[in-house]
């Protein structure tokens, strides 16, 4: 059973008395342990299709399984259970809270889980460490550089162990060397923690990284490419 399994997705929007479809009839399966690239130009549908994996947005037609549940049938306090327990996001402008350590904020989602204030402290940690910022622990983030802040919100993402993780433009935000750095991280999480992740990119060098390409115009996916 695939990880992801999007069928015959339509998302359409209303303008005044026009509508489009940003999605039209968009069918895509995702592995367990794949590491795919979304890409396309402007209003390609490419983010429209990243907000319903991330559950931010529903199509108006279709189905949308995760790990074999129905998401379109679940309320809103499930869905937020599902992107806390099943997703990890990391996003362009990182999105940590200004006001707190790097510890503080890969612990937050441990918060919302319940976990005890112990363990939150010994887990945010470790995963500090996976990512090579363990000497960065008690930093704000404007304490630090822009790749120090993505790789904490890629601590974050991973605090709970989610098999699925959601990049929108990870390396927007940052210089070339830098954006190796964390691609190099977005590898290791794949293939020695066996994420599976959904990276959004409009940069091919990025695109390189991954170990499938979809891309998408007008709302439709246009190819498919798995590297060999």
């Amino acid at each position: 059973m695939a990880l992801i399994e999007v069928k015959n997705a339509i998302k359409t929007y209303q303008t005044g008395e026009d509508s489009f479809n940003a999605l039209n009839n968009v069918s895509l399966s995702i592995e367990q342990g794949e590491f795919v690239a979304i890409m396309g130009a402007s209003g390609s549908g490419k983010s429209t299709f990243m907000n319903m994996l991330g559950t931010l947005d529903k199509p108006n037609s279709g189905s949308y399984h995760l790990d074999g549940i129905d998401m379109l049938t679940l309320n809103p306090n499930e869905l937020a259970e599902i992107r806390n327990v099943k997703m990890g996001f990391v996003f362009q402008g990182f999105n940590l809270i200004s006001r707190t350590t790097a510890l503080e904020n890969v612990e937050l989602p441990m918060i919302y889980k319940g976990i005890p204030e112990d363990e939150r402290r010994i887990r945010a940690k470790e995963a500090l460490k996976i990512v090579g910022l363990e000497k960065r622990e008690d930093h704000m983030p404007n304490q630090m550089s822009g790749g120090q802040q993505q790789r904490v919100a890629i601590a974050r993402a991973i605090i709970n162990d989610p098999p699925l993780i959601l990049a929108d433009e990870p390396t927007g935000n940052l210089d070339t060397k830098t954006s190796i750095e964390v691609m190099e991280f977005f590898v290791k999480l794949n293939e020695e923690m066996k994420k599976t992740i959904v990276l959004v990119t409009h940069e091919p060098d990025i695109a390189e990284y991954c170990k499938r390409v979809v891309r998408f115009k007008d709302g439709n996916i246009i190819s498919d490419e798995v590297k060999k």
